[in-house]
């Protein structure tokens, strides 16, 4: 996979306006000065490595809720989709639909396994809209997860 070249530490992360898996518009800028957020890409709805980190993220949700973090997931996937895939795995948390895939392009996140899936990178996005990490892997969903809740574990500590 291709090194992520989109925003890393320290970068201010592009602002976008998705609609989400309830239909509502949700842009990044809204949550400056209110809440850290987790922004995770990947590739497709209802998948086996997608449906492992989506229920990986649901199980740690309130973890990331007390440290004050908002979990945002985001694929190509349509807003129908992302709701059916929200409802049959219970996920708390914002899916939204970047049909397009102009977020994914600003985030500059790589296809993968030789161009045929969208790459999975995880953002963690501080309350200044500041990007704090950046984590990117196919395969290693636990890693997303929990480096996500590590840095803002500490971000809420400081």
């Amino acid at each position: 996979m291709a090194k992520n070249t989109g925003p890393q530490a320290g970068d201010i992360a592009p602002d976008f306006t998705l609609t989400s898996n309830s239909g509502e518009s949700v842009t990044l800028s809204d949550f400056r000065g209110k809440q850290t957020v987790v922004l995770y890409f990947y590739p497709k709805d209802n998948t086996p490595g997608c449906t492992a980190e989506a229920c990986s993220f649901r199980d740690s949700y309130e973890v990331f809720s007390e440290a004050g973090a908002r979990v945002i997931g985001i694929s190509s996937d349509s807003v129908d989709s992302h709701e059916g895939f929200a409802s049959k795995y219970k996920l708390p948390f914002l899916l939204l639909s970047d049909a397009g895939g102009e977020v994914r392009k600003a985030y500059d996140v790589q296809a993968s396994l030789f161009g045929l899936l969208p790459g999975r990178v995880t953002y963690v996005i501080d309350r200044e809209g500041v990007v704090r990490h950046v984590f990117q892997s196919m395969s290693n969903i636990g890693k997303h997860v929990n480096g996500a809740l590590e840095v803002v574990q500490q971000l809420n500590a400081a």
